[in-house]
């Protein structure tokens, strides 16, 4: 194993490659501290000829690779067992935006560039990269694409496979592969870099990216709204969409709990209604033509008043119940902030069971309903913390068993809470993963609910790009 350290400091660099405990500590647990480890040694490339190389001595010594990115994730996909027999592959040196292209709205990113500062990059430009959620400051685009993660944009302009135009990658054997296409169509064969987003690291290293950049928007419309159900919410949105002519971008479920426990948090937090809503939502719609974010006469701007006659139409009718409407930038501020608290709210009481669901848009009132009758009798102690991203029927169905006990529930109880859920699931026609991924945390999922043919070829998959399965083992395949 020396051996094998001394090689990659030969590669990286002896400051660039850690080996001591101390130096590997936060390479070794993830964000939860749900998953803590042991590797190797924690190897930190600067370029993509380094991870080549990184990859080719991987392979001759049969030594597994496990790759990280800015360690946010929450299903276990960096965790790296106690062994100490795994490399960790970190890409957070390999963090340069190599070309903002203006006129073709794309942009050519290294997998260690943050999010947040790829948002910054391009917004000097009067461009956005839409992928938005509360790890941005942290978070990484080769993490991104390497979970196809989701957020609240996705309304609008789609997970971040969807925000892709092409990669580079490293196989398990070194081998590098050039899919740095800008183009919007490309049909020469295969679509390989879609076998490589959401694989989890498990086909090769992500080094960089080719992402889709939008017009920043010149107004939004922010609002909190308290609706009576989950039914008259969809009603909203849908309305919103046809008076904005899709301009919704974030449609975010926030139920009474949620701002329950973020006030018990943060008790300076200014609640957005008079009475604690039951079913909260956020929304922000966005104006990207001048037409709709130009001042009227009177001051009001037109993608504002969308918003407002919308909801005042549905208040008339009872489908809305209140709402605060953002009256600028620092309201809009603080409804987000409320929002991207979801992490810390979730965990204040402990570490949660937490499922990462999608179902069809008309069902999500069922799964709680159909959810929450089945939990009562498997915990009749449990309290939810649930969140969606409503516009997209991705929920965040998180609970603890007995919110008076911080300690994890025992595996037997957290198996079958898994089980239910995905029952549910499976009943609606919906996803037992919608934008964390598989990593460990899911495997039994995989195993009790996949199809088994799909299971089939990607195990073929795997094999071909791994044969000696060093990429990232253990992960998203049971």
């Amino acid at each position: 194993m020396s051996q094998i350290v001394d090689k990659l400091k030969s590669i990286v660099g002896d400051q660039y490659c850690l080996s001591e405990q101390d130096e590997r500590q936060k390479y070794d647990h993830d964000v939860t501290g749900e998953y803590a480890g042991r590797s190797l040694a924690v190897v930190r490339p600067a370029s993509t000829a380094e991870v080549s190389q990184i990859l080719a001595l991987a392979s001759e010594t049969k030594t597994p690779v496990v790759p990280l990115s800015g360690n946010t994730g929450l299903a276990g996909g960096g965790f790296v067992g106690d062994a100490g027999d795994k490399i960790i592959l970190s890409t957070d040196r390999m963090n340069a935006i190599r070309e903002i292209n203006v006129k073709s709205r794309v942009a050519k990113v290294e997998a260690g560039v943050i999010l947040a500062n790829l948002h910054e990059a391009v917004e000097a430009h009067d461009l956005v990269y839409p992928l938005l959620f509360g790890a941005r400051g942290s978070c990484m685009v080769g993490g991104n694409l390497s979970t196809n993660a989701g957020g609240s944009n996705v309304v609008r302009y789609g997970n971040t496979r969807a925000l892709c135009l092409g990669l580079e990658v490293v196989t398990a054997d070194g081998t590098i592969v050039n899919l740095m296409s800008e183009l919007h169509k490309d049909n020469t064969g295969y679509d390989l870099k879609d076998l490589f987003i959401g694989a989890e690291g498990t086909l090769g290293v992500i080094t960089a990216a080719v992402v889709k950049l939008f017009p920043k928007p010149k107004a939004y419309a922010t609002a909190m709204v308290s609706v009576p159900d989950i039914s008259g919410a969809l009603t909203l949105l849908h309305k919103l969409q046809s008076a904005s002519g899709g301009g919704v971008e974030a449609f975010e479920y926030m139920p009474e709990g949620y701002f329950r426990h973020l006030k018990q948090i943060d008790p300076n937090a200014p609640m957005p209604f008079a009475e604690p809503a039951k079913v909260g939502i956020l929304i922000e719609v966005a104006a990207t033509a001048e037409r709709d974010a130009r001042p009227n006469d009177d001051g009001t701007i037109p993608v504002q008043e969308v918003l407002t006659e919308t909801l005042g139409e549905l208040m008339e009718d009872g489908a809305v119940l209140d709402a605060t409407i953002a009256q600028n930038a620092a309201q809009r501020s603080e409804m987000w902030r409320q929002r991207e608290m979801a992490f810390e709210v979730a965990n204040h009481l402990g570490v949660p069971i937490t499922t990462d669901v999608a179902v069809p848009l008309d069902r999500v009132a069922e799964f709680l309903e159909m959810a929450n009758g089945r939990l009562a009798k498997i915990a009749p102690k449990a309290e939810l913390i649930e969140i969606a991203h409503l516009g997209d029927g991705n929920l965040h169905y998180s609970l603890w068993v007995d919110p008076e006990n911080p300690a994890p529930a025992d595996k037997a109880l957290q198996t079958e809470i898994y089980t239910m859920v995905e029952d549910v699931v499976d009943e609606l026609n919906g996803s037992f993963s919608a934008e964390h991924g598989i990593g460990i945390s899911k495997l039994g999922s995989m195993q009790r609910r996949k199809d088994t043919g799909a299971l089939m070829v990607m195990r073929a998959i795997k094999a071909a790009l791994d044969p000696d399965n060093i990429m990232n083992p253990g992960k998203v395949l049971p």
